[in-house]
């Protein structure tokens, strides 16, 4: 025998109050009101069977536990997410490194910089400076080259353009081309979290996720 109510079912009279099914203790009050109103009005002839009222109690405390404990967990997360923010906060004013392929010129030396990650061995790398029309400037040779990350430097004296430049990183080996991950410099500027997860204002590329950032300098 299911546990209703005067006017119906559990279920739909929890419906009509669905602006506290998420406090466990109002849960809890309405159930333990609707097994006090079925005892009242059960049949006398049909008494409600105790094997099945213990079983609706053990699961209304199953409900109310599984309610207290994600009320429970979402408090951690929350306060997690503070203190990863808090710690996020070392960062503001700190230079890091995501994808992307602009080069960073220093306005005093006139010299521009830039990173890449080689997936492998090459035998040949050639980074390769244009402008944002995609016009080549330059090409910095840099030889052989292991895997892994690797800087650069370009001579900008003789760019007289005000956009930003770009670099494309070409590394073969032998005949085989190997693939390069080009990387940006920029500055934090602020941070925050979104949904849970800490995210990062960058001075030039906008928001990004704490994951992106491949290395604080």
């Amino acid at each position: 025998m299911a546990i209703t109510g005067v006017n119906g079912s559990w279920g739909a009279t929890s419906a009509t109050t669905n602006n506290s099914t998420s406090d466990p203790a109002a849960a809890q009050d309405r159930f333990l009101k609707l097994l006090v109103a079925q005892l009242n009005n059960q049949d006398p002839m049909n008494p409600l069977d105790n094997a099945e009222m213990t079983s609706q109690i053990a699961q209304i405390n199953t409900v109310t536990g599984i309610q207290q404990l994600n009320t429970t967990i979402k408090g951690m997360s929350d306060q997690f997410t503070s203190l990863q923010v808090m710690q996020g906060g070392a960062m503001v004013g700190r230079s890091v490194l995501t994808e992307g392929n602009t080069l960073t010129v220093d306005s005093t030396t006139k010299t521009g910089t830039g990173s890449f990650d080689l997936a492998g061995n090459a035998a040949d790398v050639n980074v390769q400076v244009s402008t944002t029309g995609g016009t080549v400037l330059g090409t910095v040779k840099l030889g052989s080259l292991d895997a892994g990350r690797h800087s650069f430097e370009y001579d900008t004296t003789g760019y007289t353009g005000t956009g930003a430049l770009n670099f494309k990183v070409i590394a073969n080996n032998a005949t085989a081309a190997v693939d390069a991950t080009a990387l940006t410099q920029d500055k934090v500027v602020s941070v925050g979290a979104e949904n849970g997860a800490l995210k990062l204002q960058l001075e030039k590329g906008g928001s990004v996720a704490y994951s992106a950032i491949k290395a604080i300098l």
